[in-house]
This record gives structure tokens, sequence and C-alpha cells, in this order.
């Protein structure tokens, strides 16, 4: 073999172990928490997660018996229609929101997204809606990116910017919430910075606690690198 064969060999050789090397390091990655988070979702079931049932306010009425018979049915609701598949959450798009099986007050959160065409979903904060993703093109959103604090009326709720990838393609938000103060930047870029105002009671301040949900408008979503630093 002449020089420059084992040369042109050794390269080859060098960069397929390269490209393993790049390809096992992904794939340990899925779902696997940066330093000082922990993962919501663990890449393989559905553990740490519940069915919805109402909103707080609804919650808040029941009786311990009626809330866990109304958990039961939705526990059951949110086998049928969210899986795992390949270390990703997908929803089918026919049930309710996924909702944390713990409350949070302070966080903040990091959790990749995923949508199709005319997408339309959203992150609960504390149970109240929410971070918006959706679809720039579709009718409703009327070219205004995810990650704007949609259902707020006193404070803003559009993005600072449009800051959303291709739909089809993966999303990244960094979502901090203190108080009833909401920070959140879409793949890289701040997208909003404002308050988070109580959608199910009006006249009061957003809940101290509660639980993060993964909301749904009847459409494919898929989510993964769900991970979270409670600051409290």
């Amino acid at each position: 073999m002449t020089s420059l064969k084992r040369v042109t060999t050794l390269l080859t050789m060098i960069m397929t172990i390269s490209t393993l090397n790049l390809a096992v390091a992904g794939e340990q990655k899925l779902n696997m928490p940066p330093k000082g988070y922990k993962a919501l979702f663990n890449g393989k079931d559905l553990s740490g997660w519940k069915g919805l049932v109402g909103s707080p306010k609804t919650r808040a009425k029941m009786s311990p018996e009626e809330l866990a018979e109304a958990q039961k049915k939705a526990d059951q609701s949110m086998r049928e229609h969210w899986k795992v598949v390949d270390g990703v959450l997908v929803f089918d798009g026919k049930g309710q929101s996924l909702c944390t099986d713990k409350d949070y007050k302070n966080f903040e959160m990091l959790v990749d997204w995923k949508i199709k065409k005319d997408g339309d979903s959203g992150i609960y904060l504390r149970g109240s809606p929410q971070v918006q993703i959706w679809d720039p093109a579709t009718k409703a959103a009327k070219g205004v990116g995810s990650g704007g604090l949609y259902n707020n009326k006193k404070n803003p709720s559009k993005p600072l910017v449009t800051a959303d990838n291709p739909v089809g393609e993966w999303n990244t938000f960094y979502i901090k919430m203190v108080g009833d103060k909401v920070t959140v930047k879409l793949n890289g870029k701040l997208v909003t910075d404002t308050v988070l105002e109580n959608y199910w009671e009006r006249d009061k301040p957003i809940y101290e606690t509660g639980q993060i949900e993964l909301q749904n408008h009847g459409n494919t979503l898929y989510f993964r690198n769900v991970f979270i630093k409670e600051l409290d």
C-alpha cells in the first residue's frame, strides 16, 4: 500500500470513528438534563405525569374523593393519547393536556417541541394558560410567532420577535417564572419578558404554585428534553 493510500485509509477511519462518537453523544444527550436541572420526562414512559382534571379553580372545589375519581379517569385518557416513541413524547390530538404530577412555584424550564402544519398548542405555567406554540402561518396566528403569553389582556401577549423554526423542525424554549414574571427565549432569542395573568380568575393574581401542562388543540404534538430547575 502506498503512503497516499495509507493516509487516505487512516483519514477515512478517523472520520468514521468521529461520526460514530457524535451519534452516540447525541443519543446520550437526549432527555439527559444539563447541570442544575432535573428531567421531567425520562424518555421511556409517562412516569411523573398525569391527566388533566379541569382547571385550578375547578379542582379547588372538589372533595378529595371527587378529585381522586376524576384523576383516575383523566389518567386513563392520558395513557390512550400520549405515548413515548423513540425518546419523544407524542400526542395524537384526541385527548387532553399532559400534566406534571407535582406543583411548581418559581423555576427555570427547558423543553424542545415540534408541531405539524396548522399546529396550535401551548405550555401552561402553574396550571394557567399559556406560553403559546403554533404555526405562525395559521389564520389565528396572523404571522405572529410562538412564545407569547397568548391569554394576557392587560400585559403584553405577543412575542417580541418571531423566532420559530420551520414547521416540522424542533424548537427549544427556555422559560423562567418568578412570582408572576415570565421570561421566554425561543431558539436562543428573547421573545417574552412580562407578567402572566390569571386566566381562570381575572380578579386575582396568578397562583403561587401549580402544575405544568403540555397543552393541545387537537393536533399532533411532539416534546422531548423537558427539564426543570426549581428556584426556591
